[in-house]
């Protein structure tokens, strides 16, 4: 058995943002613990405004080298690509 705490990714939402970024990570022997740790750590000045904190284990990515198989069917889906739409000029650029 290991000694060692588990490891959890911290997500902050700043006062003004509407998504959580990712801040970094800690190791806390539970889910409440993390959430005050996160606090001291991460939020020292008052720019928190929500915090996330995932357990490493729980989170699935893909790999890098898997961009091409991954991503390639959203190629052939052409409306997906606003390329093909006529802008009004008075709207400015997007």
């Amino acid at each position: 058995m290991s000694s060692e705490w588990p490891l959890w990714e911290v997500f902050i939402r700043g006062q003004h943002g509407l998504n959580h970024r990712h801040v970094g990570s800690l190791h806390a022997a539970d889910a409440e613990q993390a959430i005050r740790n996160a606090r001291d750590v991460y939020t020292r000045r008052h720019e928190g405004m929500s915090i996330w904190v995932v357990r490493s284990n729980d989170i699935v990515a893909s790999s890098p080298s898997d961009k091409g198989p991954l991503f390639e069917p959203a190629n052939s889906k052409v409306y997906r690509h606003p390329t093909f739409y006529d802008i009004p000029d008075e709207v400015g650029p997007m």
